[in-house]
């Protein structure tokens, strides 16, 4: 490139110096002539000689400029037809008007001008009338970015098919960790011969690894019940594809050998960092336990959480070291808390309130205030009579109090125990959860992604028929100096009659074995039975949403409401178990308005179909045979019709797996 310019200011300092040598040269002529004659010789050469070379430059100059001008233009010429980068211009009738060689190539055609984009490429016609900066779209098995520049109603599409296979390549080889728990193995292998337990032992190893080498999967066992694998995504991917078929295969196998043996599974995946993936992992295995075993749970980074199986009911746990553990761990805390508030779920239930009071008396027995947090104007009839029965315990009447009462007494010092539920969204009031940070859990129902968050202590039992058995075994280990009373054990006994359906279902021999220590402590059964009672009316509206009853499927009984009549909750529940009474039926659904602007869903099970899953699915939880949900601002037939896509799809789910 010439490095002389046309700069005209250079130009100024010369002409001085021409002006300055002229008059020296004309002062000389006055002394000598002829000096000044050559020396105006040699100035006019120097200046010839300077124009000359001047206008040469200026010409190199221009002749540069316009070679460099052309040779831009032709490499955007070259560059807009030739690179990979495929460019369209369309009309505002989403008509091709231009497009370079490139695009017409990847379509394998030698132009696409005047063809409609609808023809060419249809995934595209949702970004330009959504007027969508840039996506990615599919085109021909390639996939591309396409960006839009909708003044100029052009379109830009760069082939990312390379880049989105290693990207697919390092999510499906980034690594997994699943840790894999033999639910009951200390209850089916106690009192088992050495013989027996390794024949156990080999069984179960040899199908695990059977299953692990099909998938591809390292297999480690770590303890007796105890396993830790690595895999991938991609793997992981094929699992969830076969629903995790280890578990029907674990469970079957050993149902065989007269072992009722199950699995649940932990997982970790999504996160690069391997102490992450164990933390995620071991958080997955407590959720899959915590809702009973016999599945699968993987949770992700922002909480959500995936579940596979459950397909059976919880084993009936035979030890109660667990119950003297969580026993003594709640009477520290409470020990340590200057005021216990217990509270239950909304519209709270015989087995809410009766473990509310058991609760209550726990904080007695160990000197403490014990405050039972109701809303009274959301308890049902049966609820009701009992609140009547306890006002003639003037000193336990008094410790029933309201959500504003609690939030006005509660300290930062004060211990709240949550009973019969663990979602913050189905407690009495979520401000106290909010106020007070030291909190118990205690519940029977299956775990589900929302729950409480933090608490120190934790007593959740699929296995146990109700809330009130638990707390009733916890009652058994406290101090002696304050005797449960008849009241206290009889509100006890009814939420575990109320819960087992008068001990027909989720019963276990701890069950019997609390309410026969409930009676040793003078529960009146007479008494629980004037709870149970219901009115005329009450029946009449149940037996109206029963004659709604029609079959779906196999065994599966759905009985639906008018948009006309509101019921309670109990009232629902109630229709579902009558329903599950009848001939043929394996599971009932009850479909029906709770307020104006509520739709609750009540379903029952005899444990051949997990209503739990299909409530889950729907915003709600529970358990195997026992769950329900409530959808807000919807209708009764919009109701319905969302349950039966969610049985749909369970059963279609199950085919499969």
């Amino acid at each position: 490139m010439p490095s002389n310019f046309n700069k005209r200011m250079v130009r100024y300092p010369l002409y001085g110096l021409l002006a300055v040598s002229l008059a020296l040269l004309v002062l000389i002529g006055f002394y000598h002539w002829w000096i000044t004659v050559i020396g105006l010789l040699l100035l006019g050469a120097l200046f010839y000689l300077a124009f000359f070379l001047e206008q040469k430059s200026n010409e190199e100059t221009l002749d540069y400029i316009s070679t460099l001008s052309y040779r831009i233009k032709r490499v955007g010429e070259e560059a807009l037809m030739e690179m990979p980068i495929g460019i369209m211009l369309i009309n505002d009738d989403l008509f091709i008007e231009w497009t370079n060689q490139f695009m017409a190539s990847c379509f394998n055609e030698e132009t696409l001008v005047g063809r409609s984009l609808y023809d060419v490429a249809e995934d595209v016609v949702p970004l330009i009338k959504q007027e969508i900066d840039s996506e990615m779209v599919s085109l021909n098995g390639r996939k591309y970015r396409v960006t839009l520049k909708l003044e100029e109603k052009l379109l830009y599409f760069f082939d990312v098919t390379e880049q989105s296979e290693i990207e697919k390549l390092y999510k499906e080889e980034r690594t997994v960790i699943a840790i894999i728990f033999l639910d009951n193995y200390d209850e089916v292998t106690q009192g088992m011969d050495d013989q027996t337990r390794s024949s156990l032992n080999s069984l179960v190893t040899s199908i695990l690894n059977k299953w692990a080498m099909e998938y591809g999967v390292f297999l480690k066992r770590v303890s007796s019940e105890r396993f830790i694998s690595v895999l991938n995504e991609k793997i992981l991917l094929d699992l969830e594809k076969s629903k995790f078929s280890i578990l029907d295969e674990v469970r079957e196998t050993t149902s065989k050998q007269n072992i009722p043996l199950t699995l649940s599974i932990g997982i970790g995946a999504g996160v690069p960092d391997l102490p992450d993936l164990g933390v995620l992992a071991q958080s997955s295995l407590d959720i899959a336990l915590g809702r009973g075993g016999d599945q699968v749970a993987m949770k992700e980074m922002n909480g959500k959480v995936k579940f596979y199986g459950g397909k059976t009911n919880p084993m009936e746990k035979r030890t109660r070291v667990r119950a003297r553990v969580i026993s003594h761990a709640l009477k520290e805390l409470m020990t340590q808390s200057d005021k216990i508030f217990v509270m239950g779920h909304k519209f709270p239930d015989m087995d809410a309130v009766g473990a509310a009071i058991g609760v209550r008396k726990v904080a007695e027995m160990n000197g403490k205030e014990g405050y039972i947090v109701i809303n009274f104007s959301e308890i049902d009839t049966g609820v009701k009579r009992l609140i009547e029965e306890v006002k003639q315990y003037p000193d336990l009447y008094t410790r029933f109090i309201t959500p504003e009462e609690a939030l006005e007494m509660a300290t930062e010092d004060s211990l709240l125990v949550v009973v019969d539920t663990h979602k913050p969204s189905f407690v009495i009031d979520d401000r106290l959860i909010k106020k007070i940070e030291n909190i118990v859990v205690i519940d029977h129902h299956r775990r589900g992604e929302d729950f409480i968050k933090n608490p120190l202590l934790v007593y959740m039992e699929p296995y146990a028929s109700s809330t009130a058995e638990l707390v009733t075994e916890l009652l058994e280990y406290q101090p002696k100096n304050e005797k449960v009373n008849m009241l206290e054990a009889t509100a006890l006994l009814a939420g575990i009659i109320v819960d087992t359906k008068s001990f027909t279902l989720r019963t276990g021999s701890r069950t019997f074995d609390a309410a026969s220590y409930l009676r040793g402590q003078g529960a009146d059964t007479v008494l629980v039975q004037k709870f149970l009672k219901e009115d005329l009316n009450t029946y009449i509206k149940r037996a109206k949403l029963i004659e709604s009853v029609a079959f779906y499927r196999d065994g599966i009984a759905i009985g639906v409401g008018t948009d006309d009549t509101i019921y309670n909750s109990v009232l629902i529940a109630q229709a579902a178990d009558t329903l599950l009474t009848m001939d043929g039926v394996e599971a009932s659904f009850v479909v029906s308005k709770r307020s104006e602007d509520e739709i609750g869903i009540s379903a029952r099970s005899l444990g051949k179909v997990n209503v739990q899953v299909i409530m889950e699915s729907l915003g709600g939880g529970g358990h195997l045979s026992n769950a329900a949900t409530q959808l807000k601002d919807t209708t009764i037939e919009d109701a319905k019709e969302q349950l039966l896509k969610a049985i749909d799809d369970y059963l279609e789910g199950s085919q499969k797996s």
